[in-house]
C-alpha cells in the first residue's frame, strides 16, 4: 500500500512515526513543506492551495491510495475540498484531541496549545460547540505563535522556548488544569519541557496513534493486509533539520532506513 502524508514541516513526522510503530507492508512518503512553513500563519486559501498541489504530486509521482493531512491547520482550511476533490482515495484529517481529553480530565479544566489558525478555524469551533454543549469543563485556549518555527530549528530547550511555553502554561497551572490538548503535530517534540514547566502530573492528548490505528481500521477494509515491511521517503520542499527527523525516529525499528529528498513541489 502506498500512503501519502503531509505538513509544512517537521511535525506530522510524530504521526508516521506513530504509523511505524503499528502499520506494515507499505510505503509511506512524507512531504515536509518547508519552504511554505508554518502553514499556522497561512490564509485558508493558501493552504488549500498547497494542500492541492502536495496531494496531486502524490498521487501522480507515487500513486498513493490514502492521504494523511498531519496538520491540524491543513486540515482545517482543506480536509472538505480534499475530500470532495480526490473521492477515491483514504483521506484521513488531524484534528486536536479535545474528546479524549474530556474523558480524561479529574479538574474539569482542560489546556488547549495550538496554532493561531486552528483555533480561528471553522472545523475547530465546530467541534468545541459540539462537544461541549452540555459539559461543565472549561477550555484555556492558548494560541502559540512561534512555536512551530523553534521546534523546526531544533531549538526545543532553548531558553527562548522554555520562556514561551512558560508563559503560554502560566494559565493552565493557575486553573489546575490536568490534562492539554497539544493542537499542533510539532508539539510533542517538547512534551518533555510542557511536563517539566508543568511540576505536577499532567496527561497530555496527542493524536499520532489514534491517525494511525484510523488509517490500519481503514486500509484493511479495503483489503489491505497489515503484514511485512514499511518503507519511509521524506521530501522537503527547502531545508529540513535532519536531527529532529533523527530525534523522531530514535527509538523506531526504522530510524536507519529513511531516505531524505530535496524536492520543490
Amino acid at each position: 500500500m502506498k500512503v501519502g502524508v503531509f505538513d509544512s514541516g517537521l511535525g506530522g513526522l510524530t504521526v508516521v512515526s506513530a504509523i511505524s510503530d503499528i502499520f506494515k507492508g507499505a510505503d509511506i512518503f512524507y512531504v515536509a513543506d518547508t519552504m511554505h512553513a508554518p502553514y499556522g500563519e497561512k490564509t485558508q486559501e493558501q493552504i488549500l492551495k498547497r494542500s492541492i498541489e502536495i496531494t496531486e504530486f502524490l498521487i501522480n509521482k507515487h500513486q498513493i491510495s490514502a492521504l494523511i493531512v498531519a496538520c491540524n491547520t491543513a486540515t482545517s482550511a482543506a480536509i472538505k475540498s480534499l475530500r470532495e476533490k480526490f473521492n477515491n482515495l483514504i483521506i484521513i484529517g488531524t484534528e486536536p484531541g479535545v474528546k479524549p481529553a474530556i474523558e480524561s480530565t479529574k479538574t474539569n479544566y482542560i489546556g488547549i496549545l495550538a496554532t493561531p489558525a486552528t483555533l480561528k478555524g471553522d472545523k475547530y469551533q465546530l467541534l468545541i460547540n459540539e462537544l461541549f454543549e452540555s459539559k461543565e469543563v472549561k477550555l484555556i485556549e492558548q494560541a502559540c505563535p512561534g512555536l512551530v518555527e523553534q521546534i523546526e530549528k531544533g531549538e526545543i530547550s532553548s531558553a527562548l522556548t522554555k520562556s514561551m511555553l512558560k508563559s503560554w502554561l502560566k494559565p493552565m497551572i493557575e486553573k489546575n488544569a490536568d490534562t492539554i490538548v497539544l493542537g499542533c503535530t510539532h508539539y510533542p517534540l517538547v512534551q518533555v519541557q510542557i511536563k517539566e514547566i508543568m511540576q505536577y502530573d499532567i496527561t497530555l492528548i496527542q493524536t499520532g496513534l489514534a491517525i494511525a490505528r484510523r488509517l490500519e481500521d481503514l486500509s484493511i477494509k479495503k483489503g489491505h493486509i497489515n503484514e511485512g515491511s514499511l518503507g519511509i521517503l521524506i521530501y522537503a520542499t527547502d531545508k529540513i533539520n535532519e536531527n529532529m527527523i533523527k530525534k523522531i525516529f530514535e527509538n523506531s525499528e526504522y530510524k536507519n532506513k529513511i531516505t531524505i529528498r530535496k524536492y520543490k513541489i
